[in-house]
């Protein structure tokens, strides 16, 4: 597969796990001369119906002189400041993920509450979530700053009141961490709604849990999102 179809599959993979309500959000994947990205055309249709067409390569510093029409996104610099700040990441998601939004606003932690039911997800919030608390477009790079300050070294920060951003070494990686962290957050509130405490599983329990690799973590997983999405 192509990088630029590995963006499409990737936009379309978020929405229709869930983590795109209807236009917003894109993807990037770093490049020799930059990244591509999926930027905005003349007849915007969404994530879920990302096309070859959509995805461009540009430069992390501009300009950005798109034909057709196209435009990149407003928030390029939420990609263009993490991919310069961090030469080990090759992929950021940008998404609104419903529940992961509604469990930061509601005061619902993410927390290693399962084990073998999701693995990776447990070691991603093993070590905690953190949050940008403006729910600003991130249309400028001192605003990038900001919420890489706060993101730290942790390859994901939710955007309070506005969505995620997800990091990977490969583009596989950034997006099964995504819908992940997706799953987990509707876990968590229905355990909340159901009366339920949010408890974090003993060290003990954690210990045991084997670290099953990237081929079966994240491109096995990366496989079937892509078939279920019809992708």
């Amino acid at each position: 597969m192509k990088f630029p179809d590995k963006v499409v599959v990737a936009c379309r993979v978020l929405a229709h796990q869930g983590l795109a309500r209807d236009v917003l959000g894109h993807v990037s994947l770093r490049t020799p001369g930059g990244m591509l990205i999926r930027c905005r055309g003349p007849r915007e249709r969404g994530l879920l119906y990302t096309s070859a067409e959509d995805i461009h390569e540009v430069p992390l510093d501009g300009p950005y002189d798109l034909p057709g029409g196209y435009k990149v996104p407003a928030e390029l610099p939420i990609h263009a400041e993490t991919l310069r700040r961090h030469p080990g990441v090759n992929a950021v998601v940008h998404a609104h993920p419903p529940a992961l939004v509604a469990a930061d606003l509601a005061g619902v932690p993410l927390l290693p509450i399962v084990g073998a039911y999701d693995i990776p997800t447990m070691r991603l919030v093993r070590d905690g979530v953190p949050v940008y608390p403006r729910a600003v477009l991130i249309r400028r790079a001192d605003l990038a700053a900001e919420m890489l300050e706060a993101m730290g070294d942790r390859p994901v920060c939710v955007l309070r009141g506005h969505g995620v951003t997800v990091t990977g070494t490969t583009l596989a990686q950034a997006v099964t961490r995504a819908v992940g962290l997706e799953h987990l957050a509707r876990l968590s509130l229905d355990v909340v709604r159901a009366g339920g405490t949010l408890r974090p599983l003993p060290e003990a329990d954690l210990a045991e849990l084997p670290d099953l690799g990237a081929a079966l973590n994240e491109e096995a997983i990366w496989r079937y999102l892509e078939g279920r999405s019809g992708a």
